[in-house]
Order: C-alpha cells, then structure tokens, then sequence
C-alpha cells in the first residue's frame, strides 16, 4: 500500500475535485495546485500549497508554463528506492498522487474552433505529468478520469489514506492510454487543417476468442474507445461463451430489425437474413420469419427489436419431450426479456441469451482492411431518393410504401448481388419470402430468390392442404394457381441495376409482377420495354445498395 503524503491536482474538468480534495485532506494528504484548480479548492475551504512554492518559478506566459519544471518532473521520476539520497541533496519532495484531466481539446474541436483555439488547448504541462507519474507508478498513483473518483475514495477511506499497487496499476495502465487517445486526435486534427486525412484508431478491453473464424485462425474482440451503446457492452444473461462467428451474425441480425418500427424479427445465418418480418404481433412475426427459410433457421442467430415475451419464445419448443420437435439456435438478442420469457429460454443450457436493444446501434463508419491500407466509408443509412414508377403498369407506391420500404431494409442486409421477394401476408405482417445473395451473376440471385419463394409457399400450401384428399396432379395445379397468386402480390427488390432485361423475363415468368431497382443501367430503356411486354410494374429508387 501507498500512503497519499503529497498530491498534486491540476484538472480543466473541476467535476468531483473538490469532494475528493476533502477526503484527501481527511488523511492529511499536502494537496499542491495550480491556477483554476488552485482556486476552486480554495473557494471550498480547502487549504492548497501554491504550485510556485514547489517550482520557484511563476506561472508565466498565460499559463502555458506552470508545472514544467526540474522540480515537479523529478518528485514524479524519482527512484525511490535507489535515487532518494541524490533526491534529499536537490530538495525533491516525493508526490505521491497526481489527479490531471488535459484541455479540452476535443470538445474545442467539437465547436469548429479555429486552429489558434486549437493549438491553445494542446495540454503540454499535463501529459508531461500524467506520463512521468504513470511511469513511477510503483510509487504514485495517476487519476485522469474523474468517474474513477468514486472507487478511489472508496479506497482511501477503507484504506486509511492509502492506494494499493493494484489500483495504481490500473490507473497507471488507464494513463497512457489518455494521453495516447489525446495526442492520437491532436495528430489527426492537426493533419487535416493541412488537407490530409489520418486515421488512428483505439480499442480497449480486447478479449480473446476460442478462435477466428475458422479453428485456425486466432480471434479476439475489442471495445472502441469512447463507443456509447458498444455491441461489446450487451449482456449475456445465458448460454456459452461467443464465437467470433457468431459476433459477426449478431452485428448483422441487429442491424436488420434495428430500423423495423413495428415488431420486428430477423434470423440470421452467415450474416445474411434467411429469414425477416415485420408487424402488429411479435409470436406471428418470429413464426413467419421462421418460414422464410425453416431449413437455415436451424442453428441461426435471431433478433427481435422490442422486449421479448413467453409466448413468442414458446415457437421454440425448447421443453419439448420429443427433441426432433425443439427448434435449435445459437442466439437469441433483444432488448429485454420478461421473467418467463428468459426462464423458458434457459431450457436449453448451451443457448446465448444476450440484452442489446438494436436501435441503440448507431454506427457512423464501415471499415475494412487491405493490404498494408485501409477503407473507410459512411453507413448506408439512406434507403431511396425516389419511389417513380416508369412503366405502363403502376405501382400504388402509397399504399405499398410499408411493403416497399421492408423490402428495400431487408435487401440492404443481403450480400451482393442482393435479390429478394417480399409480401404482404394474410395477417398482414410483412415477410421476406425468398432471397438470393452473393452471387456474381445477379440473375443467378434473381433464380434463387425464386426458387426459396416457391419452396416456402410450397410448405405453405401443403400445410394449408393438409387433411385433404385431392389427387397428386389436382394439388400440383392447385399450388401452381397459389404460387401465382402469391408471387403476383409479392414484390421482387434488387440492389442494383439490371444491366440486361433477363432479370425481367424470369421474374415474370414466375408469375411476379412489382420489381423495385435503382436504375442507373444505359440499358434502362431496353429493361423498361420489357417490363412493358411483360406487364411488370416498375419503381426506381435513384440509390444502389451493395454489400460486399
């Protein structure tokens, strides 16, 4: 344990200083201080030794140097164990603590301040400090956040006016990392009044995983400094450790029902929605998600955007005597849990349970990195320009704005090149019906989204069916006549241009008749013909939505 003889406090954020300066003073700690700080201590009553007395020198040159100095340095970077005797012979005085919160360089820069305001809230003195007495820390203890006030009075009271080594470890560690995030923005800033553009990032708190993605790659996962609402601060209320797999699905499930504004349900495999709806009753949105593809749904990641309750859970099956029945997935997220809803999920011991609300995920930035360099962009968080339809068959963009506007959300979580189909059910949620992703060819895509619509409705028919006796070819015509009646009101959503009219005709083969695209091909016109011929209803959104 250190005893907390001497401590110098010098902090632009006055926040909890001087409640902290009192206990200190409890334990008759000598508090050494500097201008602002030195005042407020003093308007409170408490008794401070002058920052001058300890220097020799004056503040000078409008405070640029008040703590500079052979004499504050060296009672920081002393030995004391090998360098007391040459420091009794120079007059060095130990500091025991420092408490340093630098200017406020970023909030300036929040308010467009100009660059003489900048290089006015560049902190010289306090870094200098803050980085000498983090290095003596087997001896001084370095405070540069006033939330950790609370626990360090915590400490001095238990420990009667003493910090263990533990703590000034930590807070040691806690030091450098301030004074790098602070110099790292200085750095960029600096480079950008000069046109160019740096980029330093900061992450804390790394955990390492079981492994990377696959069992022979190294994995971890990290916390962004100074991140709100961070996906490494969700809870896991049960189940096994995460993969790193499965944080990459979670990001994705999250971010596909974090813009739905009615319940909302997205299951995830291979960060791809296989299944997502939306609407008035969250039991019947998880079912209906579930038949969006219930083969994938087997071992995915599922997402919900409002707090969860038993009887949507309860789809699961997870108490089921006959296993085969129990419906398994590896995670399951939402905001909140009611007590039941959570007791039942528990049933099945290895499930991740995780609390993160999805509309708190805000993220500003895509990154991606290359070789030996890095890519940057903004969010895609727009999802059309324009709903204008440019075919002789219309699309009532009024009526069907809810549907058009989920097909666009659920496309943009789709691998390029992204085709998907959605549709308005009978309940009147909306349900993504087929999707086709990743596929260099996007009529490959179209062929799949297709092919996943006719297998979902096919099920649907034949459970609708089930009971009745019909012939093999009466019930094939039948679920013909359905499926093209469903494809029919469906609604078929593509990322991106169709650069030929191919994607038409299968479409409209299969009996769909509203296809919403960006446009932008020079073969608009031709595409737009044959939708014409075809009668295919038509909408242009003017925005592109890839997702490499």
């Amino acid at each position: 344990m250190l005893k907390i003889k001497k401590a110098l406090l010098s902090v632009s954020d006055k926040t909890g200083i001087i409640e902290l300066a009192k206990v200190l003073k409890e334990f008759e700690t000598e508090i050494i201080s500097t201008g602002g700080t030195k005042k407020v201590l003093e308007e409170a009553g408490i008794e401070v030794t002058d920052i001058q007395e300890v220097t020799g020198n004056p503040e000078a040159f409008g405070g640029r140097m008040k703590t500079i100095s052979f004499n504050i340095e060296s009672a920081l970077l002393f030995d004391r164990e090998n360098d007391s005797e040459e420091a009794k012979q120079l007059n060095i005085e130990p500091i025991d603590l420092v408490i340093c919160n630098l200017y406020p360089f970023a909030k300036v820069k929040e308010q467009n301040a100009n660059l003489e305001t900048l290089i006015e809230n560049i902190d010289i003195g306090g870094p200098t400090m803050v980085r000498a007495a983090a290095k003596n820390f087997k001896y001084i203890a370095t405070i540069v956040d006033v939330n950790d006030y609370a626990k360090i009075i915590d400490e001095l009271k238990a420990q009667n006016g003493s910090l263990s080594y533990d703590t000034r470890f930590t807070l040691m560690r806690k030091a450098f990392n301030h004074t790098a995030d602070y110099d790292a923005l200085i750095a960029t800033t600096m480079d950008r009044q000069a046109g160019e553009r740096s980029l330093r990032l900061a992450f804390i708190e790394g955990k390492k995983l079981r492994y990377g993605e696959n069992s022979h790659q190294k994995g971890f996962f990290y916390k962004e400094v100074g991140a709100e609402n961070s996906l490494a601060d969700m809870k896991i209320l049960h189940g096994k450790e995460l993969s790193y797999n499965n944080l990459s699905d979670i990001q994705s499930a999250v971010d596909s029902v974090k813009d739905l504004q009615k319940f909302g349900c997205a299951i995830i495999k291979h960060n791809n929605p296989c299944g997502l709806a939306e609407g008035e009753n969250q039991r019947q949105v998880f079912e209906d998600a579930w038949n969006g593809d219930p083969i994938s749904a087997f071992g995915s990641i599922i997402a919900f955007n409002k707090p969860l309750d038993l009887k949507t859970v309860e789809f699961l099956n997870l108490n089921n005597e006959n296993k085969r029945l129990r419906k398994f997935v590896e995670v399951v997220i939402a905001p909140q849990y009611s007590d039941d809803a959570l007791q039942y999920l528990q049933f099945h011991k290895n499930l991740r349970v995780i609390e993160f609300n999805p509309q708190h995920s805000k993220q500003k930035f895509e990154i991606k990195y290359l070789s030996g360099s890095l890519l940057l962009q903004d969010c895609d968080d727009k999802l059309y320009d324009k709903l204008e339809n440019v075919t002789e068959k219309q699309i009532d963009t009024i009526s069907k704005k809810g549907l058009i506007e989920f097909g666009i959300k659920a496309m943009r979580q789709v691998k390029s090149n992204s085709i998907i189909i959605v549709r308005k059910v009978e309940n009147g949620n909306f349900q993504l019906l087929g999707m086709g992703a990743g596929q260099p060819n996007r009529l490959v895509s179209t062929k799949l989204a297709i092919e996943k619509a006719r297998e979902n409705l096919r099920n649907e028919f034949n459970s609708r069916s089930a009971g009745q006796q019909v012939s093999e070819s009466a019930s094939q015509e039948g679920f013909e006549e359905y499926f093209e009646q469903e494809l029919g009101k469906a609604i078929l959503v593509s990322d991106a241009f169709f650069p030929f009219a191919d994607n038409v005709e299968l479409a409209a083969k299969a009996g769909i008749r509203k296809i919403i695209q960006p446009g932008g091909s020079i073969r608009d016109k031709a595409v737009i013909r044959k939708c014409n011929d075809l009668g295919v209803a038509m909408v242009f959104t003017g925005i592109r939505h890839f997702k490499h």
